[in-house]
């Protein structure tokens, strides 16, 4: 028997509420990284690169854990798109995005702190945009204001309505941790969501033992 905790270095309530989903107790942790791109780096790799530094960041105060480390990359035509931060800015991401199909690349580690081992992976989703007016832009900003969201939308929420089609091999991926990926990465590692854990009500302990 071996014991583990779980922790997600993200302070992102997003990726909180999609990992609550799973139903496994787990503890957050704030991964403080320079999120910049380097010079010439591919979208794909910056979402693996960042998803791995930040799990690797918080290691060292949690040596007996497995952490999740996740990071979305939104990119059109070779450019770009991070979290907008102002109305302005969400309303150009969106004028360049209209009617295009735009490609989200998020990367999923998931990092044993005790071995020092990673499963680190891109999953690629492609969205296409409805050909919008900038009434329509302005309404959904205002209704929303999605401004910490690489791309300036909610697809989980009223941002569903901007786009056409979302073509991807795990849905939760566009919100930001592809949990579908993230649980093929906890059963490598001898976990089970659906069977580990206890079916009661209640606060659940920060510690379980699984059988690898």
């Amino acid at each position: 028997m071996t014991a583990y905790r779980l922790v997600l270095a993200s302070t992102s309530p997003f990726r909180r509420q999609l990992l609550d989903r799973l139903k496994i107790p787990f503890e957050v942790a704030d991964p403080r990284i320079d999120e910049r791109p380097k010079p010439n780096e591919a979208p794909e790799r910056i979402a693996l690169r960042l998803s791995e530094e930040k799990a690797r960041s918080v290691a060292g105060n949690y040596l007996d854990a497995l952490i999740v480390g996740s990071d979305q990359v939104v990119c059109l035509d070779g450019e770009i798109f991070g979290k907008p931060l102002t109305h302005g800015n969400a309303v150009r991401q969106l004028q360049r995005m209209r009617g295009r199909i735009v490609r989200f690349h998020t990367g999923i580690c998931l990092l044993n702190a005790k071995s020092g081992a990673a499963r680190i992976r891109n999953v690629s989703t492609r969205v296409g945009f409805r050909n919008l007016s900038d009434e329509e832009i302005e309404d959904y900003l205002q209704k929303e204001q999605p401004y910490h969201c690489a791309g300036s939308a909610k697809s989980e929420e009223l941002g569903i309505a901007l786009v056409s089609k979302i073509e991807s091999d795990d849905p939760t991926a566009l919100i930001g941790l592809p949990l579908i990926t993230l649980n093929e990465f906890l059963r490598d590692e001898g976990i089970n969501p659906l069977s580990d854990f206890p079916r009661t009500c209640g606060k659940m302990p920060d510690i379980f033992e699984f059988s690898p």
